[in-house]
């Protein structure tokens, strides 16, 4: 991320911090924006001070539940001229298939989530089949059809609002995902597979330059993907009643890596 920042023509690299190290550059008045990827118990201090001194935040830290993020409109709610974009996956692919993947729910009877992951990741199921999940959920008007009774403990994964999301964790995995939908006499498979941590950098780079058009929380990349769209909706999206964003600066957005090492 921070080779990435530093690389492009209209963003200036200020710090990269790590653990330990000092936050009073995190202030309004030296850097424009904030990427977070670290882990979750370590991002909400710096997220918070982030949020009370004027810094718009890019999150790609995984694993915030509603608590977390409750709170953190709240602060937006109290700096309502900052953007704070949470995102589960930067992967352009990735947000595309969650969006086709809400697309094609309402048509099949079943629906299920499989993701694949290396087995250094803390989190399950993974930040973005949990958004995956969500968004098909609400996409659907009845629940997939299942007739089991017994079983193994966690045989049939892991509830996320009415869908089954199953997480594997293997050597050799980096970041995959595939939504499995089903009717009489058809299947439908959509599956993206990250096979190296550079796909990422182009989603996390669009929500650098165009958070602080953004204000309030935003969760989901995908928001971001069509300048043009409707403001999204829900608990944890930008809602009516936000001020009109800040004019955008003439010179290049100033961004800030706040980051503990951590596999994504």
């Amino acid at each position: 991320m921070v080779a990435a920042v530093a690389a492009a023509d209209d963003l200036e690299l200020v710090a990269a911090l790590g653990t330990g190290d000092d936050r009073a550059v995190l202030h309004g008045d030296l850097v424009d924006v904030a990427v977070h990827f670290q882990p979750a118990l370590a991002l909400m201090d710096d997220l918070r001070r982030c949020t009370e001194q004027g810094v718009h935040s890019v999150v790609g830290t995984t694993g915030l539940g509603d608590p977390e993020l409750h709170l953190v409109r709240d602060w937006c709610d109290a700096a309502p001229e900052v953007g704070v974009l949470v995102a589960p996956n930067f992967g352009i692919g990735a947000v595309l298939l969650m969006r086709f993947a809400a697309q094609a729910a309402p048509y099949f009877e079943s629906v299920e989530v499989v993701e694949y992951h290396h087995p250094d990741k803390a989190d399950a199921p993974s930040g973005t089949a949990r958004r995956t999940a969500e968004l098909v959920a609400a996409a659907r008007t009845s629940p997939s059809p299942d007739a089991t009774r017994t079983g193994l403990a966690g045989a049939r994964g892991a509830d996320v609002e009415g869908v089954r999301v199953h997480a594997v964790r293997l050597r050799g995995m980096l970041a995959h995902e595939e939504v499995l939908l089903g009717s009489p006499g058809e299947v439908l498979t959509l599956r993206h597979d990250s096979t190296d941590r550079e796909s990422f950098m182009p989603g996390a780079l669009l929500g650098v330059r165009r958070v602080a058009a953004h204000p309030g929380l935003t969760v989901g990349l995908e928001h971001y993907l069509d300048p043009s769209a409707a403001a999204p909706s829900g608990p944890f999206a930008r809602g009516p009643g936000r001020r009109s964003p800040s004019p955008r600066r003439s010179s290049p957005p100033r961004a800030a890596r706040s980051a503990a090492p951590a596999a994504a």
